[in-house]
């Protein structure tokens, strides 16, 4: 009944897009149908936000029993304002996070603000502060975030919210705290008690899950600019005394706490061992036990895979050539495995939420061919209902599988990729484009990837190396990062393309190279370095000059932090592609948004001019009003075709 409610149009639309000749453009480039998805407490009641026109999106309500059809309660014209996402606070009451990407005085911010309303989008009521009536000695756009979903009673939440001095601090009527601390917020009356008074140096809270924070973090500043060190402490359990736990600095050599499991009294974090990242556990008894919890002997841990309202950390999160789970909870352990013989055609399996017993999941499901599939899953039914496609316009279309490979750089190193041959079965003298990530603190993973399930529509062979100077595999693969170590970076980029011609999968006279942010700081940086090597090049919102990139963080609080990675020295000539221009000889195709935050628009502009200036075939495509991720159908839909007829021009 819930599959009929719920997809049934999704469904109709696929059907009907399959008996009409495809636009693979606009069906690669449709932002995914369900961005984010929250299980009521009670799991009765399924909450999802979905795309609309541009970047806009609504939010919708349903039961999970099928009585009745999805009902949009919430929207956010996308102009600046979006939806991050929705969670619920109760079984009634719902917290939906919106943000937009905002200029002031110059300079580009992203702005947050929380909207709590009922589950019929009534009582809307937006989460801030109380305030003064001076003006104000900051900005303060940072709206809060919920860091305790479960503080013990129902439509109450723990909040990490920013407090703003006022300048009239004279009068009593002034608001004269300062820094983030942590609020117990009543969400349907948005009545206020404070648990952690405003702290200036405070940058994060942890809570145990059940309303208790145990950890705080404090940044290191110098000159209002972050070092990138943190200071943590904890309570012991029944203490309101802080003691000290570990400090954190860019290396991660100390223990870098992510979670606290309440019943074993511990903190989960990551740790830097012998070059790679590890799980580790410290005991928060007043004994700082430290206890290995799981650690790789080829890659980082990346994370920690949790469940439920309680946000409880049931596993140890890596990847090799697939994204994999250790996990920890026995119980959900089988579970997934479970699950991943029950579907075997989709072996990527996440838990996406749970009721608040965790007798119901909400489960997604996808693979390397498969965008992804939401699922409810009754674990006392032992029933799995399909609830939703990911991309329900791809739902007939043929897919091309994704397989991991290695390929030899110069000096011998074997380099992880991904090869996606094309859809059609093609696999000699095809055009070909070598697709580095972005980052370069990034890495690919196997699984569904639009830009690259486009191409191979296309009839394009698709390598997506994992070159050095990317993260994951420990320190000595990354080396000094894809900026200070650009030579052994690009040189493994270039490498890619000429495995892929010896190998007869690429034809040389329609090699081409596409990226995106650093990938489209490597694509151009690869044209300078290697002239010829590839016929075309594509940078979508690209790194162009460092010292620039340098530059235009000074108005940040991660200044310094940005200048330390980045470095100083002749890298930075020889290696910004704006700066050699001249020595770009193939056509190049470059998008950027005005709202890139990430990296300005300035960079493509700049390259623009330069390329012009040497006489070099080359186009600059500007989105107004969007921001690094270009975050809208329409655009996407633009910028794929054009793509294509660019990348397959004579």
């Amino acid at each position: 009944m819930l599959r009929l409610s719920l997809v049934t149009a999704l469904t109709c639309y696929s059907v009907q897009v399959s008996a009409q000749q495809l636009d693979a453009a606009a069906a690669f480039g449709a932002r995914e149908y369900i961005e984010q998805a929250s299980l009521s407490p009670d799991g009765l009641r399924l909450a999802y936000v979905t795309p609309t026109r541009g970047q806009a999106s609504a939010v919708y309500v349903l039961p999970v029993d099928g009585s009745a059809p999805p009902k949009a309660i919430a929207a956010a014209d996308g102009k600046p304002e979006r939806i991050a996402g929705c969670n619920w606070a109760s079984n009634t009451r719902l917290l939906c996070t919106v943000y937009g990407v905002i200029s002031i005085d110059g300079t580009l911010a992203i702005s947050t603000r929380i909207a709590a309303m009922d589950h019929d989008g009534a009582n809307m009521k937006v989460l801030s502060h109380t305030r003064g009536t001076g003006d104000l000695l900051g900005y303060d756009t940072f709206g809060g975030s919920v860091i305790d979903w479960n503080p013990g009673v129902d439509g109450k939440v723990l909040m990490m919210r920013q407090y703003v001095p006022e300048s009239s601090t004279g009068t009593r009527l002034a608001q004269t705290a300062q820094g983030i601390g942590v609020d117990l917020v009543d969400v349907s009356t948005l009545k206020v008690s404070s648990v952690e008074p405003p702290s200036r140096d405070a940058g994060e809270y942890i809570t145990d899950g059940k309303g208790i924070v145990r950890l705080i973090g404090r940044r290191a500043s110098k000159d209002y600019y972050t070092t990138g060190v943190s200071h943590y402490s904890y309570r012991r359990a029944g203490s309101t005394a802080w003691q000290a736990l570990s400090s954190v600095g860019p290396d991660r050599a100390g223990f870098d706490p992510y979670g606290v499991d309440p019943t074993l009294d511990i903190a989960y974090g990551l740790k830097r061992v012998d070059g790679k990242i590890a799980a580790f556990s410290i005991a928060l008894d007043g004994t700082l036990g430290e206890k290995l919890v799981f650690a790789h002997p080829e890659v980082d841990v990346s994370g920690f895979a949790r469940i439920g309202r309680n946000r409880r950390i049931v596993g140890v999160t890596y990847s090799t050539d697939v994204p994999s789970v250790e996990y920890i909870d026995a119980g959900i352990a089988r579970l997934i495995q479970s699950l991943q013989k029950a579907m075997p055609h989709l072996p990527l399996v996440r838990v996406i939420d749970s009721s608040e017993d965790e007798n119901r999941l909400l489960i997604w499901a996808g693979s390397d061919v498969d965008p992804g599939r939401f699922f409810l899953f009754d674990r006392k039914a032992k029933a799995l209902q399909e609830l939703a496609l990911a991309r329900p316009q791809l739902e007939k279309v043929k897919l091309a599988p994704m397989r991991h490979i290695t390929y030899p750089a110069a000096d011998g190193t074997m380099i992880p990729a991904y090869l996606t041959l094309p859809a059609d079965g093609s696999t000699r003298n095809v055009r070909t484009i070598v697709l580095p990530h972005g980052g370069p603190g990034a890495r690919d993973d196997w699984g569904f990837d639009w830009l690259t399930q486009f191409y191979a529509n296309q009839g394009f062979a698709v390598l997506q190396p994992n070159f050095r100077g990317s993260a994951g595999y420990g320190d000595a693969w990354f080396e000094k990062n894809g900026f200070q170590s650009w030579r052994t970076a690009i040189g493994d980029v270039n490498d890619a393309g000429r495995w892929l011609i010896k190998e007869g999968i690429a034809d040389p006279a329609k090699l081409s190279i596409l990226g995106w942010s650093y990938g489209g700081y490597a694509a151009l940086q690869s044209a300078v370095s290697e002239p010829g090597l590839f016929k075309r090049v594509v940078a979508i919102a690209p790194v162009t000059d460092l010292d620039r990139l340098k530059s235009e963080n000074q108005n940040y609080s991660n200044y310094q932090e940005v200048v330390r990675f980045v470095g100083s020295g002749p890298h930075i000539e020889e290696g910004s592609p704006a700066r050699h221009a001249a020595k770009i000889k193939a056509p190049v195709l470059m998008f950027h948004g005005t709202m890139d935050r990430n990296v300005s628009v300035f960079h493509a502009e700049l390259m623009q001019n330069r390329l012009k200036a040497a006489g070099a075939q080359s186009e600059l495509v500007v989105f107004e009003g969007l921001d690094h991720y270009l975050d809208d159908s329409d655009a996407r839909t633009q910028m794929l075709r054009k793509t294509a007829e660019f990348l397959k021009a004579p």
